[in-house]
Parts: C-alpha cells; sequence; structure tokens
C-alpha cells in the first residue's frame, strides 16, 4: 500500500480522521505521494470511491495522482473516483444538466465582448475622463468575478472612484454580454463554477471527502465553491511559500485563516525536502523565511551525498550573460531537457533563447504563445467547432475576423444574417438561403449608454460585378449588405465552397485534412506568414516569409496527426478545448517564467536577470512578499546545479543594473557590492 512508502510526517498527513485538514506541502516534500497515500486511506476504511473528489490546478497533476494510485487499486474502482481541475469537473457536472453548453475561451468572449462594447457610442456622451477599452474592461469583470462576492459596482467604485459617471454604461455592457452568452449557451470559465456554484444552492453532490492541491493557488470563487459542496471532510494541500498567483485572483489568505475558518481544523506539515540539495535549500531558506511566517517551517534535506553549491554568475553586459549562458549550456554533461533556464520576465529569455539557438542547441519556451493560442491552430480548432455547433457564434465571428476590412462587430452582423437567412439554421443561411432580405441589426436605443442606433441603407450587389463571382455567391443575400467589401466578399466565397465540402464529413482527421488543403487556409497562411515577415519598412522578407510559412504548416501537421486519435469530431473539439492548453511540443533546454515552473524539476537551473527593477520586478509586482515567493520557487526547482546571473550593463539600452536585493538577501553577495 502506499502508506508503506511515505514517511512520518507524510503519513500522519495521510492518516488524519476526517474533518477539515490543511496541509503544508514545501517544495519537494512529496506532497504528490501524501495524496495518493490518503486516497488509499480513504478506501481501505470504507469509503466509496464515487464519494471521493480530487480537484487540481492541472488536469495533468489529477491524472498522474490516479496513474500512481492504479499501482495500488484497481483501475476499476480509481476511474469512480471524481478528479480533475476545478473548471474540468464542474463543466462535466454542467453538460449532463445542460448538454447544449459551449465553453469558450477567454480570446472568443473578449471578441464577444468588444462586438457589445463597440456598438457604445461614448463619444456622444458629455465625458471627463477616457473611458476604460473594452479589452481592460473584460479583464476587469473576470477578475471580478475570481475575487468577489460583493455586487460589480460596489467592486468596481472601491477601485475607480473616478469612473462613477460611467458605471451604468459599463454595467449595461456586462449585462448584454451576459445575455448574449445564455441566447447562444457560450460559457466562460469563471461560468463554469459561478454555475456549479448556483446550483449547489438547491441542490445537493455528496462527498465524503473533497481533496483539494494548490490550495495557496484557490481563489474566492473557488473557496466558495468548496464551502458550498459541504463535503463530509476536507483535505487541502499547499505551501504558502508557493503562492505566487495574486495577479490572477489567488487569495493568500484563503490557506493563511483555514484554522479560523475551519474550527475543527488541523495543520499538518511536510518539512523533508527530497528534491534539492542541503546547499540550495539553505539558499532558498534565507530569503523566504524574511516573508511573515503564516505557520511555522523550515524545510529539511533529505538528500544524502555530495552536492554543488550554488553558484553567482555575474557579466559585465547583458549579451555577454546570454553568450556564457548557452555556452555553459553547451558544454554541460546534462540532458537539455534535464535543463531549465528560469525568469521573471519573458523578455528576459529572448537573448538566451536566440544564443541558444545560434550554437544549435534545441530549446523549448513555456509561459509566451502557446501552440494551441497561435492563430494557424485555433483558426482550424474554431471551424471544427462551428461544424460541431453552429450555433457557435464566437468560432464564426473569429474565422471571419481573418476577411480584410470585417471586425467583430460587422462578422457577428454577418452570423446574425446567415441565421436569419437559413430561417435559424445557420448552414441553410449560408448555402441555401430562404429569406433575401438582411434582418434589422440595431434594435436597441439609449442615448444614455451610447448606443449605436443608426440603421443603413441596403447595398446592391451589382457593385460587386466586375469580380465575376460564380452564380450562388453573386446572388446571395448577404452581399446587400452595405458594409461588405470586395475583399470580404471573397473570403466569403472560399468559407462558402469550405463549408460546402466539409459539412457532411465526420471523421476529425478528414475534415481537418481537407481544410488545412483548402484554398480558406491557404488564404489564412499567407495572410499570417506575411504579417510575421513583414520588415519595419512595410516589405515581406521572402525568405522570413518561407520560414514561416513552414512553422505554419508544422504546427498544422501536428494537430492532424492528434486528431487521429478520435473518430468523432465533437469529442476532438472538447479534448482539445479543455486539455489544449497542457499540452506542450518541441525538445530540449526548458526557457520558463517563474509561473511556468511551477510544480516542476530539473537537475540544473539558472534563473537570470537577477537585477534590481526585473527581479523583483518593480512594475509588475504585487507585494516584495510576493516577488520574494517567486525567487523561492524558482531556485528549488533546482535538484543538482542552481546558478544565478546578472549583468551589469546593458549596451543597447545603455543601462546601468543594480544587483536583486533577493541575491543580497540569499548571502551570495555583501550588501555593498560594486
Amino acid at each position: 500500500m502506499p502508506l508503506s512508502t511515505l514517511n512520518q510526517e507524510q503519513r500522519s498527513a495521510a492518516t488524519a480522521p476526517l474533518g477539515h485538514n490543511l496541509i503544508i506541502a514545501s517544495a519537494g516534500t512529496g506532497k504528490t505521494s501524501t495524496i495518493v497515500g490518503r486516497i488509499a486511506y480513504l478506501l481501505k476504511n470504507g469509503t466509496p470511491p464515487s464519494k471521493i473528489l480530487l480537484l487540481t490546478f492541472t488536469n495533468k497533476a489529477a491524472g498522474e495522482m490516479l496513474s500512481r494510485l492504479e499501482r495500488f487499486v484497481s483501475r476499476e474502482v480509481v476511474s469512480q473516483i471524481e478528479s480533475g481541475t476545478f473548471h474540468a469537473v464542474s463543466y462535466r457536472w454542467l453538460k449532463k444538466i445542460n448538454p447544449n453548453l459551449t465553453l469558450k475561451q477567454p480570446s472568443e468572449l473578449k471578441t464577444l465582448f468588444r462586438s457589445i462594447y463597440e456598438k457604445r457610442r461614448f463619444d456622444r456622451m458629455a465625458l471627463d475622463i477616457q473611458p476604460f477599452s473594452a479589452t481592460f474592461l473584460y479583464e476587469l469583470y473576470s477578475l471580478y468575478q475570481n475575487d468577489s462576492l460583493k455586487s460589480f459596482d460596489e467592486w468596481f467604485l472601491e477601485r475607480y472612484p473616478e469612473h462613477k459617471p460611467l458605471i451604468d454604461a459599463y454595467i449595461n455592457i456586462m449585462e448584454d454580454f451576459e445575455e448574449e452568452k445564455l441566447q447562444y449557451g457560450f460559457a466562460s470559465f469563471n461560468d463554469l463554477l459561478l454555475h456549479i456554484k448556483h446550483y449547489l444552492q438547491n441542490n445537493t453532490i455528496l462527498f465524503d471527502e473533497v481533496l483539494v492541491d494548490e490550495y495557496q493557488d484557490t481563489n474566492t470563487l473557488q473557496s466558495a465553491l468548496i464551502d458550498a459542496l459541504k463535503p463530509r471532510s476536507l483535505f487541502c494541500v499547499g505551501d504558502y511559500d508557493q503562492s505566487i498567483y495574486a495577479f490572477n485572483g489567488a487569495k493568500i489568505e484563503n490557506i493563511a485563516t483555514f484554522s479560523n475558518r475551519y474550527r475543527d481544523a488541523q495543520v499538518f506539515t511536510l518539512k523533508t525536502n527530497y528534491r534539492s540539495t542541503a546547499q540550495i535549500l539553505s539558499l532558498a531558506n534565507r530569503v523566504i523565511e524574511l516573508n511573515e511566517r503564516i505557520y511555522p517551517k523550515h524545510l529539511e534535506v533529505g538528500r544524502v551525498g555530495n552536492a554543488i553549491p550554488p553558484k553567482l554568475l555575474v557579466y559585465n553586459d547583458l549579451f555577454e550573460q546570454h553568450q556564457s549562458i548557452a555556452q555553459q549550456i553547451k558544454n554541460t554533461p546534462r540532458q537539455p531537457d534535464k535543463i531549465a533556464v528560469i525568469f521573471r520576465n519573458n523578455a528576459s529569455a529572448d537573448g538566451i533563447e536566440a544564443s541558444l539557438r545560434e550554437m544549435g542547441i534545441a530549446c523549448k519556451r513555456k509561459g509566451g504563445t502557446g501552440f494551441f493560442d497561435s492563430k494557424e491552430i485555433k483558426f482550424l480548432l474554431d471551424f471544427a467547432s462551428l461544424l460541431v455547433n453552429p450555433k457557435d457564434m464566437m468560432a464564426f465571428i473569429h474565422l471571419f475576423e481573418y476577411a480584410s476590412s470585417v471586425g467583430s462587430a460587422l462578422s457577428k452582423e454577418i452570423y446574425q444574417s446567415m441565421v436569419h437567412f437559413g430561417k435559424g439554421d445557420l448552414f441553410e443561411g449560408i448555402l441555401r438561403p430562404r429569406i433575401e432580405e438582411l434582418p434589422k441589426f440595431h434594435s436597441k436605443k439609449s442615448m444614455q449608454l451610447g448606443l449605436f442606433d443608426d440603421d443603413e441603407e441596403i447595398g446592391s450587389a451589382t457593385r460587386f460585378a466586375s469580380m465575376h463571382l460564380p452564380r450562388h455567391i453573386y446572388t446571395h443575400p448577404l452581399l446587400k449588405h452595405p458594409k461588405l467589401q470586395n475583399e470580404a466578399v471573397r473570403y466569403f466565397q472560399l468559407f462558402f465552397e469550405t463549408i460546402d465540402t466539409t459539412l457532411m464529413m465526420r471523421s476529425p482527421r478528414k475534415i481537418l485534412a481537407t481544410l488545412i488543403d483548402s484554398p480558406l487556409y491557404a488564404y489564412i497562411v499567407d495572410m499570417l506568414s506575411n504579417q510575421r515577415s513583414r520588415l519595419k519598412n512595410g516589405e515581406i522578407n521572402e525568405e522570413k516569409k518561407e520560414e514561416a510559412t513552414e512553422r505554419i504548416v508544422k504546427k498544422a501537421r501536428l494537430l492532424l496527426q492528434l486528431s487521429e486519435h478520435y473518430k468523432e469530431i465533437d469529442r476532438f473539439v472538447n479534448a482539445m478545448v479543455l486539455g489544449g492548453g497542457e499540452l506542450t511540443e518541441g525538445e530540449g533546454v526548458n526557457l520558463l517564467t517563474v509561473h511556468a515552473s511551477k510544480g516542476l524539476e530539473f537537475d540544473e537551473v539558472y534563473v537570470v536577470d537577477l537585477v534590481d527593477g526585473r527581479f523583483p520586478n518593480t512594475k509588475m509586482m504585487s507585494s516584495i512578499e510576493e516577488e520574494r515567493r517567486l525567487f523561492y520557487v524558482a531556485v528549488t526547482r533546482a535538484k543538482d546545479a542552481l546558478y544565478l546571473s546578472f549583468a551589469r550593463y546593458d549596451k543597447a539600452k545603455k543601462v546601468d543594473y543594480k544587483p536583486s536585493q533577493f541575491l543580497i538577501e540569499a548571502k551570495m553577495i555583501p550588501h555593498d557590492f560594486v
């Protein structure tokens, strides 16, 4: 059984009586083994597997824990345990309640939000203040949902009282946003938790125990959802010293006030680190102990044997830092995928990445734009999503925004027109329109809220006569839309033909192969490769364009390979939407932001750009305590070798740098270092 593999402190936590248990699991102390041991203990003592809920922050983490459990318990039993991220679990429950619910990514919902925002004419309102942009307002609304149980106007005006004259307009935009999501069956990641929390007010989902991993990263909404579940027992595992997601709404207060909120709370501490050497742990302790101690603890060493002390690398110039570290990595005997370069800011990695590639060293970067966030992949998945669910207006909008002179607002009108032409059926409206007249787009009027209310005259298709369009396009009622221009009509023709070809297909691989080979996708590839190879003077660098095209095609082929594991297009789309963010590509040295490095470990770690202003980051930081926790997370990723580096000067910007205060706190340099 797993319990026999645990040390005394892990075993004490894993066998705690039912109740409210908090386990402080410091870096490298075996939290996964403890959680697995806890589940095995519950099963052994008669808890039905279906009455156990495991909540994690990645589906990969949940999968790893259950995979370990299968070494000791049958797969049939393990399969009955409810597990996954807060969002994945909530999504599964909600799909049983409402099968038509469609989960949308933040970028898609931002587009919907923007299409509503753009209808407001703030320039018609007498204002002494500049309104927030659509993107910033959307992000504020999302943060509010995670951060507060108050009303939006109360929460908002506490932070931005000077925007009180605009609060009614802002609230109206959000009300329309919520109405449209409801109309089309869309849900954001926040909505999944809000809907389940609302469901639990009148319904009960019984669990004997809820286990929560990375408890320090929970936000107000997630904490409220845990309480709404009302489990018989709660087993929360986390480390306040690794709470680094305040910018994303995480509340360190959730773990800090655990003992106050639950009267029967028991707190266990895992303090024996099996990952890092004594010297690395000593450095980490020296820095993190300067933060206020919420619960008393001190990392202890679980490893034995010889060790390399952490080393400080000081360079005269930033470029020299990049080249030297790349050269050191090239000369190391360790495998590239066992090495990580960790940085506080994305810009810090650019020089390292360029130097590594210049020396022919493979590397992969995480913390920037991921595979599933790239436009070429999102286009393919949006097209597939539309085939699965023709009511997915956001997928349609994203697809049509690629047409020249077509933004989110016009894309939305085109979608509404197609549904209108097809009497409620999108694809009928595209391929076989039954109504010839355009719908009315602007039904609302409110000068106070600055809404558009101008009716536009219907255009004539004859203005496109010189384009020599096929009859089925030239006679389509969409061409009456007054805002439509030649390039948009040509794009519609490509879209029409691709829909006509793929509509009856069901195989994900066949759909993607057809789409990738279509003139429509060739148009997208050409547009993106042009964007990525355009020089400052506006000219296209043909060599760069060829390289950009090659990378786009490579990514498309990878998605095609992923589709081979699925027989049904809807299952493929669901898997990509929910799990896409956790899939990675590439091989070689790991280039990671501190946030992206959390939960990982490497034989050799370089923490770079440790200079005042960059790490700690004076522009982005929420507090010096959180920056110190970020430093703690970065250095405790190292198992055997840790290198801390900085440069005194940047020749390109002509800027002098001072060493980070964390290097002083770590006693790597004296206070009067010059």
